[in-house]
């Protein structure tokens, strides 16, 4: 799975988002903006690794905004906004998570263990080759498929490592690992996803799990409606 080209990463500077959580804190409406544009993306990654469905995973980061805008003045710097960011989402998800299995086990629900929602994958726009936008969109549903199937203590770290691309340090410090764990829960995340596509697609070359247009634009007016903010 090395293969996977991770999606880029997000350069942060301390001091940049001191000020970004500075001015949000007070009311500032294009700082809110400036802040969900840049860790939208992330957030819904992560949120969908655990949820594994489309829609919740929307809903997680958008109770995970408003959850973290009413205590911008708590964060203090020590990490990075956007992992301040993350551990709030990944709470929320997790917290979801644990409360959908309650009410199952509560329910005696037969349909606890459904499939998750998996992203649809449009066309891009100029592909002039139905057959090739097709065989895009399988393989990217089954590395959705293979990574939706992984255990929960190694999807998050796989998410992390291999499609957020960040470092083992990174991880352990937002997923509060010790890094020799990481390094573990990886290396089996890799093989248990490996061995679900290698007889169906060799090597993948392609983003998983994206978010943008019209998705990323419809969480984020919900956000700045539900804090009545504007820019």
């Amino acid at each position: 799975m090395a293969a996977i080209r991770a999606s880029a990463r997000v350069i942060t500077d301390p001091a940049a988002d001191m000020e970004l959580a500075q001015r949000a804190l007070a009311g500032d409406g294009q700082a809110f903006l400036t802040i969900m544009q840049a860790h939208n993306q992330r957030l819904y990654r992560m949120a969908r690794g655990i949820v594994r469905n489309d829609g919740e995973a929307e809903d997680v980061v958008q109770e995970a905004y408003v959850l973290a805008f009413a205590h911008l003045g708590s964060f203090r710097g020590g990490s990075s906004l956007g992992t301040w960011l993350s551990r709030i989402v990944i709470n929320e998800a997790l917290g979801r998570v644990r409360r959908g299995r309650r009410r199952t086990q509560v329910l005696g629900s037969i349909n606890g263990g459904q499939n998750a929602t998996i992203i649809q994958f449009p066309v891009p726009a100029g592909v002039e080759d139905p057959e090739r936008a097709m065989a895009q969109r399988q393989i990217l549903h089954l590395v959705e498929h293979a990574t939706d199937n992984l255990p929960d203590i190694y999807r998050t770290v796989f998410i992390a490592r291999v499609i957020e691309g960040l470092s083992v340090e990174e991880t352990a410090d937002l997923l509060c690992l010790r890094p020799e764990t990481v390094k573990t829960r990886l290396h089996r995340a890799r093989h248990l996803v490996r061995k679900q596509l290698n007889e169906q697609i060799g090597p993948v070359l392609l983003d998983a799990f994206p978010f943008a247009g019209r998705r990323c634009a419809r969480l984020t007016a919900a956000v700045m409606e539900r804090l009545a903010l504007s820019i």
